[in-house]
């Protein structure tokens, strides 16, 4: 079994580095284009309990945490994220400029996950908790901005479907999704390939 903890030798972004993070942020654009009108057709549905719609949020945050274990460098979460986040805005995005405040918040947690573990541990909790922690933050960002009525009290009510999309769609998805993209070969040029593909 390969050792989860298996790092970059360098923080150095290389060319490929570069090309591979924006090929995901630029095609989680075009998933955040067409999520962001599944949301809007979707919300009748969680009309009796709207906070429950963020059990389907944990998408928007996929960039970020499968760019930071694809890349596996300082700023792949944050560029990633934040790069789908402008595609998505240019695209059409019904939030608009605040879509790329989102990328940068949403980034930015995730993040600060794979930076406390020194971009050395890439295991399933780990990805797992860069999810929740981007979740984390996106949930202050559109607590504030979106439901700034409701008051903490109604706030709290959105926490676990927000963390738990995070964790299972974001964090677990983006660490199997890491795994089958190393066993095509794909990423044979990252550690995440080298080391994945021997799991």
């Amino acid at each position: 079994m390969a050792d989860p903890r298996a790092s970059t030798s360098s923080s150095a972004w290389r060319t490929v580095d570069i090309v591979v993070a924006a090929v995901i942020a630029v095609a989680f654009g075009v998933v955040f284009w067409a999520w962001n009108a599944l949301w809007a057709t979707t919300s009748p549905a969680f009309a009796a309990l709207p906070a429950s719609q963020y059990l389907i949020s944990g998408v928007w945050l996929i960039p970020a945490v499968l760019g930071g274990f694809v890349i596996r460098k300082p700023g792949a979460a944050l560029f990633c994220e934040l790069l789908a986040a402008i595609v998505s805005a240019l695209i059409g995005s019904q939030w608009g400029l605040d879509t790329v405040v989102s990328g940068v918040v949403q980034g930015g947690g995730a993040e600060l996950v794979f930076l406390l573990f020194r971009y050395q541990n890439w295991s399933l909790w780990v990805a797992a908790l860069a999810g929740v922690a981007s979740a984390a933050a996106a949930w202050v960002h559109d607590m504030i901005v979106y439901y700034p009525d409701l008051g903490v009290g109604g706030w709290v009510v959105f926490v676990p479907f927000y963390l738990v999309s995070a964790a299972v769609i974001a964090g677990i998805g983006s660490y199997y999704l890491t795994r089958s993209l190393a066993q095509t070969g794909v990423l044979a040029s990252f550690p995440s390939g080298r080391s994945q593909s021997r799991v």
